[in-house]
């Protein structure tokens, strides 16, 4: 994943489609990495990544999405 920047992880799985949606919603391209284990969802965390280029409109929206 060269030129994409690790943005957020998550162990939720529902926060971290909340972020996504916010992102895509605001013309950002997303990839979700999910590095969870099938069995025990405990274990690993979900990533999402953002063009590097892009990188401070992302973490601008992940702010406010945090705040609120």
């Amino acid at each position: 994943m060269n030129n994409w920047f690790l943005l957020f992880s998550t162990t939720q799985f529902a926060e971290a489609n909340i972020v996504k949606g916010v992102l895509e919603e605001n013309n950002i391209p997303v990839q979700l990495l999910n590095k969870q284990d099938s069995s025990y969802l405990v274990f690993g965390e979900i990533e999402l990544y953002v063009p590097a280029h892009l990188k401070e409109m992302a973490q601008q929206l992940l702010n406010k999405v945090l705040l609120n």
